[in-house]
């Protein structure tokens, strides 16, 4: 089997597993919020509804599961920041296979923990190694990178773009019917959380039988010492930002390569905040229950494939940085949309809107950045891209809950919508690389 295409199954089996639980979040937290011996969870609830009597305009108190939902998503990506850029590097030193292996790993703990997470601090201990473990798609990325040529890399980054699409397809719509139709006696996490741990083992034993190591020895990284010198870098926003592990790149090309890095963090830390609300803005407004929750995330996949399928993957080298120009103008009105929507006709306008931009920025800010770099560097780079991503979706979903949360879900999404006009205002200052 040609190996891209291995990278490719690897990938949609672990963003399958991934997505089952996307619609399940706002059930998640009520079956917790139900459970009166929840000693954690009440806790928490208790502290928050303190806190929001000082604070907050709102007393809703259904509104702090998206609290609690963005601090969790949060921490996970918190810890993905922290992970994926230094298991990037370690995979540009000892290979990709060995390091990739042990990432999926952690995500099968993690798995393992979310089948038995009765009280909500065994939960909080699933997202927590889940969020550590959880940089095999950097991985995946450097692989297409290595198994590419630069005339290429497009074509490859596209079939990234079609494994997050066709993962967002399938997992969120077999996360509500496992949750659902399946689990009528059980917990709702209880036949979804079998199924991620199904899948991620068959992921393994996959990876172990045919994915050949795509970095040859003598292309690896030779200094131990350089590994942790960047290791001590990759923690410091700052250095990652300036890309100080990377020393091939001349001046002009490292502030091109800044200024995507940029708008890359800019544009995640506004769109995973109100990505990551989503679910419950629906839940709360529409009444959204978990089935419905995943036709949502079936209609966006569906027409995320075929954007990328039909679209992105033909974009021509050199007219990357354009597109995802078009596609955050696009986005702005998207999340007007979403914010004033009093029916299911406004509601899904907005959503298409804000699909083609979500199929269209991130696979073009990662073909961009894979032109950049020597090839003991790219998996560095990749990290370096991945941990500000990761970075972004760190502070992006606890930001948009404090605002949802204390304000309202029209009023963060408006807020949001405005707040794009800052990375959009950086690009249309970027000159990139000939591709």
């Amino acid at each position: 089997m040609e190996q891209k295409y291995v990278a490719f199954i690897s990938l949609f089996l672990d963003l399958f597993a991934f997505t089952l639980i996307l619609p399940l979040f706002p059930k998640i937290f009520d079956f917790y919020a139900s459970k009166k011996d929840d000693l954690t969870y009440n806790l928490l609830e208790n502290s928050v509804d303190e806190y929001r009597k000082l604070i907050a305009h709102s007393t809703d108190r259904s509104l702090n599961s998206v609290l609690f939902g963005g601090l969790i998503g949060s921490l996970f990506s918190f810890l993905q920041f922290v992970s994926s850029t230094l298991i990037g590097a370690a995979s540009d030193l000892y290979g990709r296979k060995p390091i990739l292996l042990l990432a999926m790993t952690g995500t099968l703990i993690s798995y393992l923990l979310w089948s038995i997470s009765g009280f909500f601090i065994i939960f909080l201990l699933s997202r927590i190694i889940g969020g550590i473990s959880k940089a095999n798609v950097s991985i995946i990325i450097a692989i297409m990178t290595d198994l590419t040529k630069r005339e290429n890399r497009s074509q490859a980054m596209a079939l990234v773009g079609i494994a997050f699409s066709l993962g967002f397809i399938i997992g969120p719509t077999f996360g509500a019917i496992f949750s659902s139709k399946l689990s009528a006696t059980a917990s709702i996490y209880t036949y979804p959380s079998y199924l991620a741990i199904g899948l991620t083992t068959v992921n393994i034993i996959f990876v172990v039988l045919f994915y050949k190591e795509s970095l040859p020895v003598e292309n690896r990284s030779k200094s131990i010492k350089n590994i942790l010198f960047q290791s001590i870098q990759f923690i410091n926003p700052i250095s990652l930002f300036n890309f100080k592990p990377i020393k091939s790149l001349n001046k002009e090309s490292l502030n091109a390569l800044k200024k995507i890095a940029y708008s890359n963090f800019l544009y995640l830390f506004i769109y995973s905040g109100l990505e990551f609300t989503l679910t419950f803005l629906v839940h709360h407004r529409f009444n959204y229950n978990s089935v419905q929750q995943g036709k949502m995330f079936l209609f966006i996949g569906i027409l995320m494939t075929l954007i990328q399928g039909g679209y992105v993957r033909r974009i021509k080298p050199g007219k990357h940085l354009a597109a995802s120009i078009r596609a955050i103008v696009i986005l702005i009105p998207s999340f007007v949309l979403i914010a004033l929507a009093s029916n299911q006709i406004i509601l899904y306008v907005g959503l298409t809107l804000y699909t083609y931009a979500s199929a269209v920025v991130i696979p073009c800010f990662t073909t961009i950045s894979s032109i950049y770099g020597n090839d003991d560097e790219k998996g560095t780079i990749t990290g370096i891209f991945r941990a500000l991503g990761a970075l972004a979706r760190a502070l992006g979903p606890t930001f948009s809950s404090m605002i949802y949360w204390s304000f309202g879900a029209s009023f963060a999404y408006i807020v949001g919508s405005i707040a794009f006009i800052i990375p959009l205002s950086i690009l249309l200052s970027t000159k990139i690389k000939t591709e």
